[in-house]
């Protein structure tokens, strides 16, 4: 007996039964409203819904996201409270995911969303991420004393800065034609030219858009470290944008001791990839000269469908350095680009320039020697075909 015949038996007399056991276009649409997990699960019933599936994944290729923000009754940072259960509810297959979080992470309990559990660690941290997604994810997840977010639910949210903890996100994104996201991650013990090479960081024409942060950089021999991984790529064409962030929790690092300092980010290859980012310096004080440095993001002409704007600050910068304004930099970033969603983090330095990566050519207006700053904001747009 085909799979089709058994599933027919669970409709008997009815017409739905051959509509939704030979006609590909329903089966295919009804899909199309069927949240990521339940799609799996569902491709299971026969072979017509697995292939009507696959289709559907194929398509699903928009950029989503999961923020939280404030405080909870439970030991549980904002974001483990809700990041399980808004996961069920997505509609793509992640391939990549970005978290960021204030350090309260890393004190709370873990995504187990069990009351009265032990703190977890690190390593375990980093182990419930894993189990909240696909196998064969590639999970990444920095800790930093700031962050920037977009509330989840439309491009449209107004950004907010958080400077003082209490809010997080995890952007997913799916596998995506023509874009090819590399994850590394590097210590002391395992950087060198072959492992650069290999994670796309150099020796790689396609290589467009460089995300990047280093964790426990204060440490001894850990600017030294900095220094060893931007100078190679300094000499790429790619555009460079990231910080100095307080730890990574994900993935684990099992070359290094905890506390070590190391390095981990995106390489994001591939002809559909564009991107563009400004840097807001020191003189940059009030919203009119914010809105001003950003407005010029606009010269690079990026699409805003699949577009994700970063803000990279110093913690030196928000409410007080604009005469005690809040959110004027990401006000001015959503005044200029009010379809685009903006994530990032306030850290212990800035990496990044002024310039712009568009099909095949480069515009730099900066020194690429001169990629780390204090006290500045680097605004950053990446899209990704």
């Amino acid at each position: 007996m085909s799979e089709n015949s058994d599933f027919v038996d669970f409709f008997p007399d009815s017409k739905a039964e051959y509509i939704l056991s030979n006609v590909a276009e329903v089966v295919e649409r009804i899909l199309t409203f069927i949240p990521t997990k339940s799609l799996l699960q569902l491709a299971s019933v026969c072979r017509l819904w697995r292939n009507c599936a696959r289709r559907v994944l194929r398509t699903q290729q928009q950029l989503t996201w999961v923020s939280a923000s404030g405080h909870h009754s439970t030991e549980s940072h904002a974001l483990n409270s809700i990041l399980a259960e808004e996961v069920e509810k997505v509609y793509l297959l992640p391939k990549t995911v970005l978290v960021m979080a204030d350090c309260e992470i890393l004190n709370g309990g873990a995504f187990c969303y069990k009351p009265n559990k032990a703190k977890k660690s690190r390593n375990s941290l980093d182990a419930e991420l894993n189990e909240l997604f696909p196998r064969g994810c590639d999970v990444m997840g920095v800790a930093t004393p700031g962050i920037v977010l977009t509330p989840s639910g439309s491009c449209g949210n107004p950004p907010q800065e958080y400077q003082h903890g209490g809010a997080g996100f995890a952007i997913m994104l799916p596998a995506i034609e023509g874009v090819h996201i590399q994850p590394f991650h590097f210590c002391k013990r395992t950087i060198s030219p072959t492992a650069l090479k290999e994670a796309g960081l150099i020796d790689n024409p396609e290589l467009r858009v460089i995300l990047i942060f280093f964790y426990e950089a204060y440490k001894p021999g850990g600017a030294r470290f900095l220094n060893q991984i931007l100078e190679p790529l300094s000499k790429t064409k790619a555009l460079i944008a990231g910080g100095l962030v307080e730890h990574a929790f994900a993935p684990s690092r099992y070359c290094c001791s905890q506390g070590s300092y190391g390095v981990i980010g995106l390489a994001l290859s591939g002809p559909k990839v564009q991107g563009a980012s400004v840097l807001l310096e020191e003189d940059v004080i009030s919203a009119k000269a914010a809105e001003a440095t950003i407005r010029r993001l606009k010269a690079a002409k990026i699409p805003e469908k699949n577009t994700l704007g970063f803000m990279f600050a110093c913690v030196g910068r928000g409410q007080n350095y604009y005469n005690n304004q809040s959110n004027v930099e990401a006000d001015a970033f959503h005044k200029v680009f009010p379809n685009t969603p903006l994530f990032g983090l306030f850290g212990n330095g800035e990496i990044g320039c002024d310039r712009i990566i568009k099909d095949d050519y480069t515009l730099c207006d900066t020194d690429m020697d001169n990629l780390q700053h204090e006290y500045t904001t680097v605004m950053t747009l990446v899209h990704l075909g």
